[in-house]
C-alpha cells in the first residue's frame, strides 16, 4: 500500500513536470511556482531610455497577473461594474485574440482583478475576486465548469480585501483555499469539478495561496492562516502542512501570528519552509521531518522581525532570500536573509522597494519597485548592486476616489501585481496597463 502511494506521488510529479514547457509561465510564480525562471540570454544592459516595449494594451485596475503558453498572454482582468473578464492576448503583438467574462459586479478596498490564472493543458483555470471559480476551454473559449469556492461553503460577507486566490494544479487535481466556515483548502478535480476532499476551516480568512513543498521526498501542500491581533498581542494563526492527494493534515505550526497573510511559503530544501509576512510579522523558518512512524515534526529554525514581505514571497538563490519588505510599520526597501536568517543588506528608503513583482532568471533579478521603476539586479549577498532601472510603470489611483484608506497606502502607484516571463518577454503591469518588455537576447 505505502510502495503504491509513494507510485501515484512520483507519477503525479513527473507528470506535473513533463506538461510544463520550459518558455512557458503557467501559473503564479512560475513554472515551479517559486518566482523562478528558466530563461537564458538576460540582457546584462539597457539603453538609455530603458528595454524595448514591445508593445501595451488598456486594462482595468487591479493586481491581477498573467500567464503565458505557446505565444499567448492570458489575464484574469475586471470591471467593477460589470465582472470578471478572462483576456487572451497574442505574446508576439499584443492583439487580443479572445475574451470570456461573466457577471459578479461589487467593490472593495484596493478595488479591481486579484489573482493570477493557472494552465493545464487546454483548460485555464481562473479565480475572481468573488470566489467565481472557473474551468475554461481555451481552444473553444468557453466554461467546462464554475463553482463558487466562497458560497459553496457557507462563506456569507465577502472577505474585506475580497477573495485572493491562485490556483494550483497538482496532477488531476486543482487546488485552492476557500477559507469559507466550512472548508479551509479544497481540492476539485481539474476535469470536472467533482469537490475530491476539503479541509475543515483551518482558522480565521487570510489572502495566501496554497504552494508546494517537499518533505522527505513527498509533497506537501502548505497554506497559511491569519491571526487575530498584530505584533506581540497577536495570537490564532498557523502553518498546516496537507496531504495533496488526501486532504489529511500531516503537521501544524502555530507560532506564526500575522493578522494579514499575503505571501505564499517558500520551499527552503531539505524540509525547511520559510514563512512571511508583514504587520511586525517578519520571518520563521521551520523543519518539517518524517517520522519513522510516518508522523511528522515541526522544529522552529529561527524567527526574524527584519526580514519579511508583505504581498509576494521572496526569492531564493545561492543560499540567500530576497524579498520587497516594505509595510505600513516600516519601509525596508529591498532585502537580502541567508537562509540561516541572517539580514545582509536592505536598500531602506533609497530605493525604496514595495509590494513589486520579482523574477529570477539567469542569475539576475528583473523587479518592479511596486510604484514606477523595473529594475535589473545582480543578486549578491555582499550588497545591492543593480545593474539597470527603467521608469515603465504609469500612476493609476486606486480606482475610487472615496477610497482614503487606499489612497494612502500606496498612493497612485499601487503596482503591485506579479510577473510573467517567456520567450525574452517580460509581462509587467500598472493600474491601467499590461506592457510587454524585451528583456532576453
Amino acid at each position: 500500500m505505502k510502495r503504491s502511494k509513494m507510485f501515484i506521488r512520483v507519477i503525479v510529479l513527473l507528470v506535473c513536470i513533463s506538461d510544463i514547457n520550459a518558455q512557458d509561465w503557467p501559473q503564479y510564480l512560475g513554472p515551479n511556482r517559486n518566482g523562478v525562471s528558466p530563461q537564458k540570454g538576460i540582457l546584462r544592459s539597457w539603453p538609455e531610455k530603458g528595454p524595448q516595449v514591445l508593445w501595451t494594451v488598456n486594462v482595468g485596475v487591479g493586481f491581477g497577473g498573467p500567464v503565458i503558453k505557446e505565444g499567448k498572454v492570458y489575464l484574469l482582468d475586471r470591471d467593477d461594474k460589470v465582472g470578471d473578464k478572462l483576456r487572451c492576448f497574442d505574446l508576439a503583438s499584443g492583439k487580443e485574440i479572445w475574451n470570456f467574462g461573466y457577471d459578479a459586479p461589487g467593490s472593495v478596498m484596493f478595488p479591481g482583478s486579484r489573482s493570477v490564472p493557472a494552465l493545464d493543458g487546454s483548460r485555464i483555470y481562473t479565480c475572481g475576486p468573488y470566489g467565481n471559480l472557473y474551468c475554461i476551454d481555451i481552444n473553444t473559449h468557453k466554461p467546462v465548469w464554475n463553482k463558487n469556492i466562497w458560497t459553496d461553503f457557507g462563506g456569507g460577507q465577502i472577505p474585506r480585501w475580497a477573495i485572493t486566490q491562485c490556483p494550483l494544479v497538482y496532477g488531476d487535481l486543482l487546488i485552492v483555499a476557500s477559507q469559507a466556515p466550512r472548508a479551509g483548502v479544497v481540492a476539485y478535480e481539474k476535469l470536472t469539478g467533482k469537490v475530491k476532499w476539503a479541509t475543515p476551516s483551518l482558522g480565521p480568512v487570510g489572502y495566501v495561496s496554497p504552494s508546494i513543498v517537499r518533505v522527505a521526498g513527498e509533497s506537501n501542500i502548505v497554506m497559511i492562516t491569519a491571526s487575530a491581533g498584530r505584533g506581540e498581542t497577536a495570537k490564532g494563526g498557523k502553518v498546516v502542512g496537507i496531504d495533496p492527494l488526501t486532504g489529511k493534515k500531516l503537521w501544524e505550526y502555530i507560532n506564526w501570528q500575522c493578522s494579514i497573510p499575503v505571501p505564499c511559503a517558500v520551499d527552503a530544501t531539505g524540509g525547511k519552509v520559510l514563512i512571511t509576512g508583514g504587520y511586525q510579522a517578519g520571518a520563521a523558518m521551520i523543519r518539517i521531518e518524517k517520522k519513522a512512524d510516518g508522523s511528522f515534526g515541526v522544529k522552529e529554525l529561527y524567527k526574524n522581525p527584519d526580514f519579511g514581505a508583505h504581498t509576494q514571497p521572496p526569492v531564493m538563490y545561492n543560499g540567500h532570500f530576497y524579498a520587497q519588505y516594505s509595510t505600513n510599520e516600516r519601509k525596508d526597501g529591498m532585502v537580502c536573509m541567508s537562509v540561516d536568517g541572517k539580514v545582509k543588506w536592505k536598500t531602506g528608503r533609497f530605493p525604496l522597494f514595495d509590494k513589486g513583482g520579482s523574477v529570477l532568471a539567469d542569475g539576475l533579478l528583473l523587479c518592479t519597485d511596486g510604484r514606477s521603476t523595473l529594475y535589473l539586479i545582480e543578486p549578491d549577498p555582499s550588497g545591492f548592486k543593480p545593474i539597470a532601472s527603467a521608469e515603465l510603470l504609469r500612476e493609476g489611483g486606486t480606482g475610487s476616489e472615496n477610497d482614503q484608506l487606499a489612497s494612502k497606502v500606496g498612493g497612485l502607484t499601487q503596482n503591485w501585481a506579479a510577473l510573467a516571463l517567456a520567450d525574452g518577454k517580460l509581462l509587467i503591469r500598472d493600474q491601467s496597463r499590461l506592457l510587454c518588455v524585451k528583456v532576453a537576447r
